[in-house]
């Protein structure tokens, strides 16, 4: 099977913002249209992608008539002077909001989505595929939205090159003003009886499901690759190898270096006696607990670091700030004085011209 080289590197950086608005629009679009079928609805999304930054934000969108054949999916239809004629509203009301791409409520690929996205490229170069899971429980428990766009894919055999989609990361994010309207509505949804307490814990547990189905699917697609009922993709290999190596280091030392001396030996010997009589459930595994030990040592260690760097730069301005506060005093003693001799100087300047005028007087009145 041939590997494939591609311009993933390209959109590497790119990353996707999501406003609150789309999702809501989305799902209000869903539940009008193809609700309680296996229909899905399909629209234009807006906002700036502009080559010079980095993000793609995606603050607005309006759906668009779409009909597709179930049983034949080279058959759909779209209306284009729809798309048009709302284009063209909306730059009325927005100038700044542009037509970046579609979405479609998923909640996966589909066989068409190149041959949509093609016809996108009539209103913009690379238009952006935004998926959206509207149903309300999400399978991984992660956020709802998948973001792609599409590439040319280049084999190194010197076949033909194909088209196919690239992932891009996506986060939601929301405005000031989005964001109190957003409150709102989770008001009416969440539970208010529930206390802080159980929103964290019924959190800790959706993201421990949506991990473990993840790790399954990373798991089928291994065994896939290694049945050769899927082609070696290099770039996941090399990402899960990055996510592999974030795990903590479970092999024994001195099963490395076995002409280690018998006092290194030893002594590993008697920590691990010691660690298995404190805490006889790693009786078990060892290993594990010793790399989980190193992991949680090196991470206190940056954190105690972290710490005395905070509390020397706080010393620091702790200082700069009496010593700021001495000289203010000491100017503000030394304009005192110098105020009270400008005081006593008038005084007796006062004092002399009294005493001149009273002998003027006297001299008068002899």
């Amino acid at each position: 099977m041939p590997s494939n080289i591609s311009n993933e590197s390209a959109f590497a950086s790119k990353s996707v913002i999501v406003a609150p608005l789309v999702l809501l629009s989305v799902v209000d679009h869903y539940n009008r249209v193809a609700k309680d079928t296996k229909k899905r609805c399909v629209g234009v999304i807006l906002g700036d992608n502009s080559p010079n930054s980095n993000q793609i934000r995606v603050s607005n969108s309006f759906a668009i008539p779409f009909e597709e054949d179930d049983k034949n999916p080279n058959v759909w239809f779209l209306d284009h002077n729809y798309i048009e004629s709302m284009n063209d509203m909306f730059k009325k009301i927005n100038a700044k909001e542009k037509l970046i791409g579609w979405y479609h409520s998923g909640p996966k690929l589909r066989k068409n989505d190149l041959k949509i996205n093609d016809l996108f490229k009539k209103y913009t170069p690379n238009p952006l595929l935004l998926i959206v899971d509207v149903k309300p429980n999400n399978e991984f428990g992660g956020l709802p939205t998948d973001s792609y766009i599409a590439i040319e894919e280049i084999k190194d055999d010197g076949s033909s090159s194909e088209k196919t989609f690239v992932h891009i990361p996506s986060i939601i994010e929301a405005e000031e003003a989005e964001e109190i309207g957003v409150e709102h509505l989770l008001r009416d949804i969440r539970d208010q009886a529930a206390g802080n307490l159980s929103l964290k814990i019924t959190n800790q547990l959706q993201s421990l499901n949506g991990l473990n189905k993840r790790l399954k699917n990373i798991l089928n697609y291994l065994n896939k690759v290694i049945n050769k009922e899927l082609p070696i993709n290099h770039v996941i290999l090399g990402k899960l190898q990055d996510i592999f190596n974030l795990l903590p280091n479970l092999i024994n030392p001195a099963d490395l270096n076995p002409q280690s001396s018998s006092i290194d030996n030893d002594i590993t010997n008697s920590i691990t006696k010691l660690n298995l009589n404190s805490n006889p459930l790693l009786n078990s595994s060892p290993d594990l607990n010793n790399a989980f030990t190193v992991k949680t040592n090196d991470q206190l260690m940056l954190i105690y670091i972290s710490s005395l760097v905070r509390a020397i730069i706080s010393f620091h301005d702790l200082i700069d700030n009496k010593i700021e506060n001495k000289k203010l005093s000491l100017k503000e003693k030394t304009t005192d004085d110098t105020d009270n001799d400008s005081n006593n100087t008038s005084d007796e300047n006062s004092k002399e011209k009294d005493d001149n005028s009273l002998k003027k007087d006297d001299k008068l009145k002899k």
